[in-house]
């Protein structure tokens, strides 16, 4: 996966805990990805935090997708939620 999201995301341990955000913002990647699973479109998005552009919320997906990529899963033995 290309990794051009590394130019708009960073981490920083003295903004928002070490959460990852778009840079230039206290706007965290988790913030982003939660707008947009409660069914905000990017132009609300947009609207609502003009500083972030259309191109850092698409890395914040990225950035999202890769952390998902890297995830290592260990499968329970027939584990079922109650």
């Amino acid at each position: 996966m290309n990794n051009d999201y590394e130019k708009r995301i960073t981490l920083d341990s003295h903004i928002m805990a070490g959460k990852p955000i778009i840079k230039g913002t206290r706007i965290t990647v988790e913030l982003i990805l939660r707008l947009l699973g409660e069914g905000e479109t990017v132009e609300e998005i947009l609207h609502e935090y003009p500083q972030v552009t259309r191109e850092d919320v698409f890395a914040a997906l990225k950035y999202a997708t890769h952390i998902i990529e890297e995830e290592k899963v260990f499968p329970l033995a027939d584990f079922r939620y109650a």
